[in-house]
């Protein structure tokens, strides 16, 4: 099955149970369960209060923990692409680029990436949406976490 194509403006990744049901959902009950403590302040219902609060940050966490771990296989990959495709004047450069630089230029072209790392080095592109941004044709990244 054919991906679509990925531009800047859709390579997020939304998994919409996730981010529009379990994510939303968790935090109505932080803030309901709070209320409930709020107007009957017992232990039992602090103790409820608690749990929602565990339950809402544990699911962000594993959410953050995949990701955090796919970004350091991600930086590492881009390393090993850089020295292999950057002119020897920027090759022994790539330990400047920071992890979310090399997580942006990711999604760079072989034959953009020289050019985006030069730019990027010389403090003319900063952050991960100048460089995204400033990508001409997107190399997509449909395996993302």
């Amino acid at each position: 099955m054919a991906q679509p194509t990925q531009t800047y403006a859709s390579h997020r990744r939304f998994i919409p149970i996730y981010h529009f049901f379990v994510v939303p959902v968790l935090l109505i009950n932080v803030v309901v369960t709070a209320i409930r403590f709020v107007r009957d302040p017992r232990l039992m219902t602090a103790w409820v209060v608690v749990v929602a609060l565990a339950l809402f940050f544990g699911v962000l966490y594993l959410r953050f923990m995949p990701v955090r771990a796919q970004d350091r296989i991600i930086r590492l990959e881009e390393r090993a692409r850089l020295e292999r495709i950057l002119p020897s004047d920027l090759r022994g450069r790539v330990g400047e680029l920071s992890a979310s630089q090399l997580i942006a230029i990711r999604f760079a072209p072989d034959d953009e990436a020289p050019e985006l790392t030069r730019r990027t080095l010389n403090g003319e592109l900063k952050t991960q949406g100048d460089i995204k941004l400033a990508i001409r044709n997107w190399r997509g990244d449909h395996l993302r976490v």
